[in-house]
């Protein structure tokens, strides 16, 4: 099993370079199709301008601009592609990035983004972009948080394991990560606290699994630090850890005009320090 299709955003933010290169890398490694999405927006600043001037048009000139920034940004893709010398292709839309990569993602084995920069709030903002696509995309999603560089996510990788639908999606979805990881953690944490979910030995059966495909895992019990919540946790035993590359589910639904996520999955998308791969 590896991934055959990758799918990364491709925008003109500073996040975009390091994100591509990750996604470009693991393309490499996985002998994969990398995919460059871009967004223009066009549709949404039509619509915008129907609402705010009663079927009003969006200028030429304000249309030409924003294809000319996203075929630039796609431009520097391709660059960085054939530089890492992967197979790719570009693609481009006038959704707005939510929805171009909703759609893009149902034909793709992993999705790439990165974590929001601090101060993008809001719906489809903030963690929303990431915490939408893990959570509606149906595949899983590799965010490379905002600041720092990663060239490497196969040398220890820990895995958060409470028994759920989620977190088995998130393990099973990461198993071509995995396998290549030269060290695997799998953290149960509390276990006693979920009776009736982890079997008489918390870890023991999802161990025994990964191992059956090939992935050298150990299993951490331990108990949460008490002035920590789960996904704070998890954070400071990444970096106790080394660890390059953190496995989870996603949590979280939507209400109306609201995302509302767990807490772990907002503590990660918020806070992260290392890629994180989500599934829901």
């Amino acid at each position: 099993m590896s991934y055959k299709s990758i799918l990364v955003h491709v925008d003109s933010s500073d996040t975009v370079t390091e994100r591509v290169a990750v996604a470009a890398r693991l393309a490499a490694g996985q002998d994969a199709h990398l995919i460059g999405a871009a967004a223009t927006g066009v549709l949404s600043e039509y619509y915008r301008s129907s609402a705010m001037m009663y079927a009003g048009m969006v200028p030429q000139d304000q249309i030409d601009e924003l294809t000319r920034s996203a075929e630039q940004a796609l431009d520097r893709f391709e660059a960085q592609a054939r530089a890492a010398d992967v197979r790719h292709e570009r693609r481009i839309s006038d959704d707005t990035a939510q929805d171009g990569l909703l759609l893009q993602a149902r034909y793709a084995d992993l999705v790439v983004l990165s974590q929001s920069e601090p101060g993008e709030e809001g719906l489809l903002l903030g963690p929303g972009l990431a915490a939408y696509l893990a959570l509606y995309g149906g595949r899983p999603v590799l965010v490379v948080p905002y600041a720092g560089t990663y060239p490497h996510i196969d040398r220890h990788a820990l895995v958060a394991w409470d028994g759920s639908r989620a977190a088995t999606r998130a393990v099973t979805d990461a198993l071509p990560l995995l396998r290549r990881s030269a060290r695997v953690t799998l953290v149960v944490f509390d276990p006693k606290r979920q009776y009736g979910v982890h079997g008489a030995e918390p870890g023991a059966d999802i161990a025994l699994f990964l191992a059956r495909h090939g992935v050298k895992v150990e299993v951490l019990q331990q108990p949460k630090p008490e002035s920590m919540n789960v996904g704070e946790a998890l954070l400071s035993l990444s970096a106790d850890l080394g660890a390059d590359l953190l496995v989870m589910g996603a949590y979280g639904h939507l209400r109306w005009r609201e995302m509302v996520l767990g807490g772990v999955t907002r503590t990660l998308l918020e806070s992260m320090t290392l890629p994180v791969l989500m599934s829901h």
